[in-house]
């Protein structure tokens, strides 16, 4: 079993930065997938990005493409999403989730999640 617990959401004016972690906890997550996702008020839950086990390897929806940046810190068995320029569209509960197998960018590939924290974006 793993554990995740996000941390670093909060209120922030339009092209200003937060940075999230997702602290896991039960075994480590140095070779697990971790998957960022993120659900806006009466939307559905959507990928925002992954980063790879073994490979470390990341993969961003195009909207945070260049702008969010997700890290890893095997040490910590932490994993990070550096969000810069945020909009005011990036609003939303963000949830961090592992894959202990590979997973890409659908909810359904992770049996792990978090319970989220919220990044308020204002304009």
């Amino acid at each position: 079993q793993v554990q995740l617990v996000e941390s670093g959401g909060g209120l922030v004016q339009a092209g200003g930065s937060l940075r999230l972690s997702c602290a896991a906890s039960g075994r480590t997550i140095s070779s697990a997938a971790m998957g960022w996702f993120r659900q806006a008020p009466g939307k559905e839950r959507e990928f925002v990005g992954r980063i790879g086990g073994s490979d470390g390897n990341t993969l961003y929806e195009h909207s945070v493409r260049g702008r969010f940046t997700i890290s890893r810190d095997n040490a910590k068995n932490t994993v990070y999403l550096q969000m810069n320029n945020l909009k005011p569209e990036d609003t939303a509960v963000y949830y961090c989730a592992a894959s202990l197998s590979w997973a890409g960018t659908l909810v359904r590939n992770y049996p792990y999640w978090g319970r989220g924290t919220q990044v308020t974006v204002s304009s």
